[in-house]
């Protein structure tokens, strides 16, 4: 089965906010607020752990940039941007994808959670993220 935002990109039937060689963005179905956008590599890759670094950074420095577009142009107050990524996140569709939603003190939308994961790690999640890291230097 072909991805969605795959077939969006053959097929160029989205609403395009942004169409580029290496990353796009376009308005969803059911946006969350006014303005809301979903920011992709155009490129295929299933999440954050696939995409190479590159290509993150670009899509990063694409939903920077709406994210500022949003707070003038739209005269948001800020922004959340979401992404899930992989099968324990609730990632729906599996093409690594950031939404970028517009918010207003007074739009009555809550995205952060409510309430705390009920899952528990072994030891001390803190330090086992320090060890983990040592494995490998992220620049």
């Amino acid at each position: 089965m072909e991805c969605v935002f795959c077939s969006l990109i053959r097929d160029g039937t989205a609403r395009w906010v942004i169409r580029g060689p290496v990353v796009s963005a376009f308005a969803p179905l059911n946006p969350l607020a006014p303005g809301h956008t979903l920011v992709i590599p155009t490129t295929h890759y299933a999440d954050i752990f696939e995409t190479p670094p590159d290509v993150l950074a670009g899509t990063m420095t694409t939903v920077q940039l709406l994210a500022s577009k949003m707070r003038s142009g739209l005269k948001a107050g800020g922004v959340n941007i979401l992404s899930a990524n992989g099968p324990g996140s609730e990632q729906s569709i599996p093409h690594v994808h950031f939404h970028v939603v517009p918010r207003w003190a007074d739009d009555g939308l809550s995205t952060w959670p409510s309430r705390q994961s009920r899952h528990e790690v072994a030891g001390d999640p803190v330090a086992r993220l320090v060890d983990a890291l040592s494995d490998s230097h992220p620049s």
